[in-house]
């Protein structure tokens, strides 16, 4: 039983020294964002990060997929549309930090569950310490939207498949994703990964959020 302790925390103490190291090398750092006209957001809530694009542009018009009238509010007068990756067990059942059950922890941190896309319609952004603005290039945008895209699962039609009946607030909705959340590839190494496909500065591998901001100062 000691043994099997000690195990446990040594365990821990990998992981989480790991985890800081690592964060700390950056992966595009010589980047510019001179001349780059499109821009997106990267978007903290002080633990999950999402990824924030322009509803519509030339490249992609998001609203005939992810449509306004799945959201409570049904406004269409919004500008940008959010991305966050996640567990489906833990987005579906946990709203509040309160409300978060030892069985869910578990089932997320192991991969036992399966996965959700959150997404949220704002009308404007505003750049600030849990906000970033980034711009980019039509080539980076378009890298940028498929990764997203292949995120998604989608049913028989080729539609993205909306989880009905469940959100935060108005404009927000959730949807069936790929892939399995777990102690190594979480919320925020998606939107790292996010990063990384259209060649912006990014961790080499990170699970939280500061991971990836300590990269945007």
């Amino acid at each position: 039983m000691g043994w099997t302790l000690l195990g446990i925390i040594s365990f821990l103490v990998l992981y989480v020294v790991s985890a800081l190291l690592i964060s700390k090398i950056s992966v595009n750092s010589d980047v510019s964002q001179k001349d780059k006209e499109i821009e997106i957001f990267i978007l903290s809530n002080g633990v999950h990060t999402d990824i924030v694009v322009p509803i519509k542009n030339e490249f992609k018009d998001w609203s005939k997929e992810i449509l306004f009238q799945q959201t409570k509010s049904k406004d269409s007068l919004v500008n940008y549309l959010a991305f966050g990756w996640g567990d489906k067990g833990f987005y579906l059942n946990t709203p509040e930090w309160s409300d978060l059950k030892a069985s869910t922890a578990f089932n997320a941190a192991f991969g036992l569950g399966t996965s959700a896309m959150h997404t949220t319609f704002y009308k404007k952004m505003k750049a600030g310490v849990d906000c970033k603005k980034i711009k980019i290039s039509t080539e980076e945008y378009q890298k940028l939207v498929t990764y997203i895209s292949e995120s998604f699962t989608y049913d028989a039609d080729k539609k993205v498949q909306w989880i009905s009946g469940n959100s935060y607030g108005n404009r927000d909705a959730f949807y069936e994703a790929k892939g399995s959340y777990n102690l190594f590839y979480t919320c925020n190494t998606w939107a790292n990964n996010a990063l990384k496909s259209a060649n912006q500065k990014a961790s080499l591998w990170t699970v939280t959020d500061k991971g990836i901001f300590c990269h945007y100062q």
